[in-house]
């Protein structure tokens, strides 16, 4: 099937077929004389496996590790590897986002808390600095899990 077909099947622009195809993800099509991109329907199966595994969170360079170039013979024992090491890394993700969502939620209620004549960046720089008390281990952690330094 010619590269337009692939992608209103795949629901995947042209564009981006061809950047999979750049990057190894997909065998290079097959030319055809008159130079149009001619791909086989395993393509589509690769497509969709590719799209499956970046919406569970694997990056084009986990997915390249594990995609073998033939569907028909997956290696077990890495894609299950790979899968167990994804979920742990969204397990340690979760844990973190949690930590910041507690720690967001403690500022939000002091600073909400009406504590007379404490002004709003008052009642933060309190709350950060308990934070802090007890030293990196209060400091805010970014999205990416690394420690953040807030300035009042």
């Amino acid at each position: 099937m010619k590269i337009g077909e692939l992608a209103r099947l795949s629901g995947i622009a042209a564009s981006r077929i061809r950047f999979y195809e750049t990057s190894g993800l997909l065998e290079p099509a097959q030319r055809q004389t008159n130079g149009y991109r001619e791909y086989a329907q395993e393509t589509l199966t690769r497509l969709e496996i590719i799209m499956c595994a970046q919406g569970s969170g694997f990056s084009l360079e986990e997915i390249r590790a594990i995609l073998p170039p033939d569907l028909n013979k997956w290696p077990h024992d890495q894609l299950l590897e790979a899968l167990r090491r994804k979920v742990g890394e969204i397990e340690l993700l979760e844990q973190r986002l949690a930590q910041n969502k507690q720690r967001l939620v403690a500022l939000i209620d002091e600073i909400d808390a009406s504590t007379g004549g404490t002004d709003c960046k008052g009642k933060a720089r309190r709350v950060l600095d308990q934070l802090n008390q007890d030293g990196n281990r209060g400091a805010p952690v970014s999205l990416l899990g690394r420690r953040t330094r807030l300035r009042a």
